[in-house]
C-alpha cells in the first residue's frame, strides 16, 4: 500500500481499537504520531509518541502541528458522569478539530458510535440521514462530535468520516453482537478506506462486519469503498448455546443501542 500522508495523528492509540489500528495505519504515513494519556514506548520505526489530556486545548492543538490527517479514537469509551464526558469527548473533540483547523490537517476520521442513534429501532432500517437519537450522555457526545465535523467541513473545508462503530471486540460476546459485531480487521479496513477514499466531504458510515442481519442501510457511505470481510456465522452456534433467547419486546432488544437504553443517568446515586 503506497504512503498517502506525511504524518497521521492517532488519538486513543493505547486503547482497544487504537492499538489495533497502529499496524493498519503505519503503511499509510511516513510518520504515525501516537497520542494517549501516557507515552507509548513500544514504537515501530515510523512511530512517535505524544502524551496529553484531550481536554488540554494547548496540548491537543500542538499535537496536530505538521499533521495531514487525524484518526480521532481518543476519549471515554463508555457511559460516564457528565463532567467526564464533557471534558474527554466534547471539549476533547473540539480541541482536536481546532488543531486540525489551525495546522491545516485535511481530513479527520472520527470514532463515533451506534449510541448516537441508539433509540432507533432495528426494524426502522435507518440510513445515515436519520436524525440523532442518543441513548445516554456518551451517545450525546458522539452526536456533538458528528455535528462538529459537519460544521468544520461546511465552514472550514476539513473533511470528516464519522464511523458509527457498533460492537468491535475480538469476538461476539452475546446474541446482540451476532448482528452488531465489527471485527478488529474490519475496523482497520473501514478506517483505511475512510483515509484513502479520494473525496469524502462529510460522511457517516456504519461500522459492522458482514453479518447476516443488517439493521441499517450503509449505501450513503458507498463511496468509501469499504467491503467487510468477516462475519459472525462461525460464532453463532456457541453464542446461542450459552445465552438465552431474549425478550423481543424489551427496549434493549428492540433498539439499536442495546442495553444502553436501560441505563439511568450516570450522575444519579447508586441504588442499594
Amino acid at each position: 500500500m503506497p504512503t498517502r500522508y506525511d504524518t497521521i495523528l492517532l488519538t486513543g492509540a493505547a486503547g482497544r481499537l487504537g492499538s489495533q489500528l497502529r499496524r493498519a495505519l503505519r503503511p499509510l504515513a511516513g510518520r504515525l504520531r501516537l497520542a494517549d494519556m501516557e507515552k507509548i514506548t513500544d514504537l515501530a520505526e515510523n512511530e512517535e509518541s505524544v502524551a496529553f489530556d484531550l481536554a488540554d486545548k494547548e496540548a491537543a492543538v500542538a499535537a496536530c502541528e505538521g499533521v495531514d490527517a487525524i484518526v480521532h479514537f481518543g476519549g471515554v469509551a463508555m457511559e460516564a458522569p457528565w463532567d467526564v464526558v464533557l471534558n474527554s469527548n466534547m471539549l476533547g473533540s473540539y480541541n482536536i478539530y481546532e488543531g486540525a483547523r489551525q495546522h491545516g490537517a485535511k481530513r479527520v476520521i472520527y470514532a463515533s458510535s451506534v449510541h448516537a442513534i441508539g433509540y432507533h429501532a432495528l426494524e426502522d432500517h435507518i440510513d445515515a440521514n436519520a436524525p440523532h437519537r442518543p441513548d445516554g450522555l456518551y451517545g450525546l457526545s458522539k452526536c456533538f462530535a458528528e455535528d462538529l465535523g459537519r460544521l468544520y467541513w461546511d465552514k472550514f473545508g476539513i473533511e470528516t468520516v464519522a464511523l458509527r462503530i457498533f460492537s468491535s471486540f475480538p469476538e461476539p460476546a452475546d446474541r446482540r453482537m451476532l448482528w452488531s459485531w465489527l471485527s478488529f480487521e474490519d475496523c482497520n479496513r473501514l478506517t483505511v478506506a475512510a483515509l484513502t477514499a479520494p473525496r469524502v466531504g462529510f460522511t457517516i458510515s456504519f461500522g459492522m462486519s458482514d453479518n447476516r442481519h443488517k439493521p441499517v442501510d450503509n449505501r450513503l457511505a458507498g463511496h468509501l469503498g469499504f467491503y467487510p470481510q468477516d462475519n459472525t456465522e462461525g460464532f453463532r452456534a456457541a453464542v446461542e448455546a450459552r445465552t438465552a433467547e431474549p425478550d423481543a419486546s424489551a427496549p434493549a432488544v428492540k433498539c439499536l443501542g442495546g442495553w444502553f437504553v436501560d441505563m439511568g443517568h450516570p450522575d444519579d446515586p447508586a441504588k442499594e
